[in-house]
């Protein structure tokens, strides 16, 4: 049997160490783990059973042993763990590009926004601090690049480059509006690619996905290197015009302009109503030229479908066009409402029954007129990122 060296003392003393650590025991297969609680509450010594075949029995310490705040510690650490191993927390951030939409995402997906400090300072220098950990978790970014677009870019970088150096698991820059999609491509020699640039940037930055809106072509998912997840705002206007209860006999789905041909016919199939085309032609960015009308329009309400307004220049000018051909009726929708100077003059003219759009971009006070109606996308954005986080189709949101 193993001996025990000691420091030299009283045999009183020694015996009393010695059985501090070893008791005798009426048989080999008795293991128990008898706590002894000595020298005050802060301290506790253990009875270790008599060692067989020269090697000391070390006592195993097991859901039976412990004291029951010590088993439901454990077991509340063990539960936690195993979550967030499995299913990574999520946590929404807004940026100060368009905070009441943010609000309202996570007011409808029952939580609430990360606190995070945002300033600049004196010289225009972006300062962001998350006020809360983001370790491990599934983060979420709402920032459209929407006017001013270089400052509210530039904030959606710095804050993924917070969120990355934070220990974020994933993090999802959640664009409503995505600025620079309209250089998309070179329609002349010596032309930059901004929309592909921008894509470099924010990956560069660290998001591990994209989340959008009505991008103005599709083909700005593939600038990106990380998966984009494309959100169509469309059942949000084809919803509220079905409450207008207009006959599909009576209407017409009019494309401003050639290249948003399939958005106007995906439009028109799902009203069941015929396709109409505005024939154009740009001379100079923000100035359209109207040529003709392919379709007919004669007594019918026309609904104009766009991806954005801008400066109202094309969609304008295609209304008047198209009250000359006899629609009775015209509506403007569109998904982003830029509304550039002097769009609000041209929307508010008389050519339009109603205009309809989202707040993708909020709109300012200035910019409201009484033929302006703001349709909300939260909830289809909301219902997004729950897909996304759990892992979930996004596409058959649309089917």
């Amino acid at each position: 049997m193993a001996s025990l060296t000691l420091p030299s003392s009283s045999s009183t003393k020694n015996s009393r160490l010695s059985s501090c650590f070893y008791s005798s025991c009426s048989s080999l297969s008795c293991r128990n783990f008898v706590p002894k609680q000595t020298r005050g509450p802060n301290y506790i010594n253990c009875e270790i059973n008599e060692p067989a075949n020269e090697k000391p029995i070390v006592p195993i310490i097991n859901d039976e042993t412990l004291p029951t705040f010590l088993q439901a510690k454990r077991l509340q650490n063990a539960v936690d763990r195993n979550y967030n191993k499995l299913k990574p927390k999520l946590k929404i951030f807004s940026g100060t590009a368009n905070p009441s939409l943010s609000q309202e995402i996570a007011w409808n997906m029952g939580l609430e926004l990360g606190k995070v400090n945002i300033k600049r300072f004196a010289d225009g220098e972006i300062y962001i601090q998350l006020q809360e950990s983001v370790r491990g978790c599934d983060v979420f970014l709402i920032q459209p690049t929407c006017p001013p677009a270089n400052e509210n870019l530039m904030e959606l970088l710095v804050m993924v480059d917070a969120c990355r150096r934070a220990s974020a698991k994933n993090i999802t820059a959640v664009i409503p509006y995505f600025g620079y999609a309209r250089a998309d491509r070179k329609t002349q020699s010596r032309q930059s690619i901004a929309a592909k640039l921008v894509g470099n940037i924010i990956t560069e930055a660290g998001a591990d996905r994209v989340l959008a809106c009505d991008l103005h072509s599709g083909q700005s998912m593939g600038y990106f290197d990380i998966p984009v997840d494309h959100v169509y705002c469309q059942p949000v206007i084809l919803d509220y015009l079905a409450s207008k209860k207009i006959s599909s006999n009576d209407l017409v789905v009019v494309s401003p302009d050639v290249g948003g041909v399939a958005r106007a016919r995906a439009f028109a199939k799902k009203l069941a109503a015929p396709l109409a085309i505005v024939d154009k032609r740009r001379q100079e960015h923000n100035i359209a030229e109207v040529m003709n009308l392919i379709g007919d329009v004669k007594g019918k309400v026309a609904v104009m479908v766009d991806d954005m307004i801008d400066t109202a220049g094309t969609i304008s000018k295609g209304a008047a066009l198209l009250h000359e051909e006899g629609a009775r009726e015209i509506y403007a929708c569109c998904t982003h409402g830029v509304f550039s100077p002097p769009a609000v003059e041209r929307l508010s003219s008389g050519l339009f029954q109603e205009v309809i759009t989202t707040n993708t971009i909020p709109v300012m006070d200035k910019n409201y007129f009484p033929q302006l109606t703001v349709l909300s996308v939260a909830n289809l954005l909301g219902e997004t990122i729950w897909r996304v986080h759990g892992a979930c189709s996004v596409s058959s949101i649309f089917q």
